[in-house]
């Protein structure tokens, strides 16, 4: 029976201080009753001696020093665990929102896990298929890897988030593949348009949803994420599913983590953030990946908006260090008109060349990528010293890699958020790019998949 105790000295905004508690740990559950029996949550910030700083889930009006009872559960959050959270949509806490029954739990697990041990992993190699060219032609995602998307305020991240929660699937295998998908820190229309994208396309059969909203409190956010990766840990090593956890926005997950430092009044670090930012964030990445033994594995996504654009900010930056390669929008394409608006050439997938090729995807792969990315970088530089020198001042051959560009960004990069093309589709129309220029520019591909797949314009 846990005990009761009526030693509430201080509550400040969203903190309690309880004096008196005895065997009380870090990061414990508490639950608080009220006067009129009304219950609210909480969890342990800090312990000193017997004093314990408590962070509530929810409002602290109405709670009274002296009539207010606080109870400490004697374990962490939890996540209740089974089959039937398919296609179910929960908030931060893992209360179901979408007015279906509770779950019937098959477990109950600690949502802080553990981040997966190096010795024990098999090493990412199987291609995922997002049926967005610029990812799979050129930045290709792999079973079990960390790939974030950078974007900007007002890019269309959302929108991009949506696409590939609908579209990827692992090609070829005949295990089950799943998205958990994670929204923190978002409005209520953006919530909306996720549940209604995932309606409406059957997308949410296949998907677990979270949802935390702005004005939810900010420790809620810091659980959202660790709920979706537990979630994604019991449908990977328990159920044997490909499993792609889609982390939307770390921006507010930092800031929320920020607002708690403060509030503990911790010394900042860069840009007012904990110093221990990095290990935070690292102690969630490195929960996705595969594992010896197992048939599922995790595959992570993380959404980040950058300030100001700004790719040096702390958490672009932290980000970068733990994950295997970033995808970048542009927002000079948005205005351009190209949706989803890729920048192909500092976006990176570290992982790439270990899921392409023979029996992954095409032989031609790796070459025809590596020759599109030549041909896409000489071309942006001839554009560039056309608008400096003029058009006259180019050479034959740079004003056919300046038309490359114009062409590839129209029909490779920007393809709509509602066409899920195939990677023999993506490759087929990289080729047709490449008839733009003549064969003998073509230096980065064996001749013998020229000969089969290349047709001169």
């Amino acid at each position: 029976m846990p005990v009761e105790y009526k030693t509430i000295v201080e509550v400040a905004g969203p903190l309690m201080l309880v004096k008196g508690v005895e065997n009380v740990s870090y990061n414990e559950l508490a639950e608080i009753e009220l006067a009129n029996g009304d219950k609210r949550r909480c969890r342990v910030l800090e312990i000193d001696g017997g004093n314990a700083l408590v962070q509530l889930f929810e409002s602290s009006t109405g709670i009274s020093l002296a009539s207010s009872k606080v109870r400490f559960l004697g374990r962490s959050m939890e996540l209740g665990v089974s089959d039937d959270m398919m296609g179910r949509i929960f908030d931060g806490l893992g209360r179901p929102i979408d007015g279906g029954p509770q779950i019937l739990p098959d477990r109950r697990l600690d949502i802080n896990g553990l981040p997966v041990n190096p010795v024990a992993r098999s090493y990412p190699q199987e291609f995922i298929q997002t049926g967005v060219s610029a990812i799979d032609g050129l930045n290709t995602m792999v079973r079990g890897q960390k790939l974030p998307i950078f974007s900007g305020s007002g890019l269309p991240h959302a929108q991009l988030a949506a696409q590939i929660a609908r579209q990827a699937t692992v090609r070829g295998t005949h295990e089950q593949f799943a998205v958990v998908f994670a929204a923190m820190g978002i409005t209520f229309e953006e919530a909306d348009f996720f549940t209604e994208s995932f309606r409406e396309t059957g997308a949410l059969d296949k998907a677990v949803m979270f949802m935390n909203l702005a004005n939810d409190p900010a420790v809620e956010r810091i659980s959202t994420p660790r709920m979706a990766l537990t979630a994604a840990e019991y449908l990977a090593y328990e159920r044997d599913m490909h499993v792609l956890v889609i982390l939307t926005d770390i921006t507010n997950y930092a800031d929320s983590l920020r607002e708690i430092s403060a509030a503990r009044k911790e010394v900042p670090g860069r840009r007012g953030y904990p110093g221990y930012m990095y290990t935070d964030l690292a102690s969630m990445f490195e929960r996705a990946g595969r594992k010896k033994g197992k048939e599922g594995s995790i595959t992570l996504m993380p959404i980040l908006t950058m300030p100001e654009d700004d790719i040096t900010h702390p958490i672009p930056d932290l980000t970068g260090y733990i994950t295997e390669g970033q995808i970048i929008l542009s927002r000079d394409l948005l205005r351009q008109g190209n949706t989803p608006p890729i920048d192909v050439l500092p976006s990176l997938s570290r992982l790439k060349d270990k899921g392409i090729g023979e029996g992954r995807t095409r032989e031609d792969h790796s070459d025809l990528a590596s020759q599109l990315f030549s041909a896409y970088a000489r071309g942006t530089e001839a554009k560039e010293l056309m608008v400096v020198l003029g058009e006259a001042a180019l050479t034959d051959i740079d004003r056919l890699y300046a038309k490359f560009v114009d062409e590839f960004e129209q029909k490779y990069v920007s393809q709509g958020y509602g066409s899920n093309r195939s990677i023999e589709e993506t490759l087929d129309i990289g080729w047709g790019l490449l008839s733009i220029l003549p064969r003998s520019e073509l230096k980065r591909i064996k001749d013998e998949y020229i000969d089969t797949y290349y047709s001169e314009q």
